[in-house]
């Protein structure tokens, strides 16, 4: 179809926009990553906001050096694929059940999980909560804390409810079983509510930061998002650094700016691979169709 003179307006006009907030959205990222690269004298002048200048990459090489770093990091991925896994896997065993009409009393587990949306555990009874069940200063604790999100499990519900009972009904007379068509029929054509919901959980278990700096006392469990903290909220970097020698071509603006890069680094490699089927996962999974 051709479009008309005010379409076509429209349509650059919605462009230039787009590109625009595309621009705003990234270029945080963009002057970190530049701050990090680019010379001390540069950064305390106030003269990089672009484009790294003066090539210098002492901070990311102090940043490595580090053991809590590693720590921090094997900790954080820790979380991140055990937790994720768990999550999405719990997820799928509420969400499908709940969709099937012939389960007794589903109305009622399903308004007791939707009542979890509305309730908010107070902090210091979980906090109790978790201590006498000895799940604080713990990984494992920590990600069962954590495990699965009632929001997710309606979504992925409503995503199940979307399949034609035809294709169960099909399954069951050739004699398969449940679980079975769980897994061989309904989590396949699920995919894209699946790994949208395992994106979100991803991103959630990453980021963390208030409960796993409340249970996870030990240094040895630390995360990188306390680390983060550590860094560039409480602004010991200057300490941290002092107590490694000679600071060589680091400030501490590289220093901090230099750790953020590394730290969004998972986010970045995950994304891209799971983009393509966010807004189809949440879209369908979000209207019983």
């Amino acid at each position: 179809m051709q479009l008309s003179t005010g379409e076509k307006i429209y349509k650059v006009v919605n462009n230039i926009l787009l590109f625009i907030v595309a621009l705003v959205m990234l270029y945080p990222f963009i002057y970190v990553l530049a701050v990090s690269l680019s010379d001390v004298v540069a950064v305390s002048q106030g003269r990089v906001w672009l484009f790294p200048i003066g090539f210098n990459l002492s901070a990311y090489e102090r940043i490595f050096s580090q053991p809590i770093l590693w720590v921090a990091y094997g900790n954080s991925l820790f979380i991140l694929v055990v937790g994720t896994l768990l999550s999405v896997f719990l997820t799928i065993l509420a969400a499908y059940p709940l969709s099937k009409k012939r389960l007794r009393g589903r109305t009622f587990f399903t308004f007791i999980i939707a009542l979890t949306l509305w309730i908010k555990v107070p902090m210091i009874p979980f906090y109790l909560n978790m201590q006498n069940l000895h799940l604080d200063n713990s990984l494992i604790g920590y990600i069962v804390a954590f495990a699965i999100s009632a929001f997710y499990v309606v979504i992925l519900k409503t995503y199940f409810q979307s399949i034609p009972e035809s294709l169960e009904e099909s399954a069951k007379l050739d004699g398969a079983s449940d679980f079975q068509i769980l897994w061989r029929i309904m989590a396949p054509l699920a995919v894209p509510s699946i790994l949208t919901i395992a994106l979100y959980y991803a991103v959630d278990k990453w980021n963390g930061y208030f409960w796993a700096m409340t249970l996870l006392k030990d240094e040895r469990f630390t995360t990188l998002q306390v680390y983060l903290k550590k860094l560039v909220v409480e602004m010991n970097v200057t300490e941290e650094m002092n107590a490694l020698g000679d600071l060589g071509n680091i400030i501490p603006e590289t220093f901090i700016y230099a750790t953020i890069v590394v730290a969004v680094i998972p986010m970045m490699i995950i994304y891209p691979f799971v983009q393509k089927f966010l807004i189809k996962g949440m879209m369908v999974g979000a209207v019983k169709g």
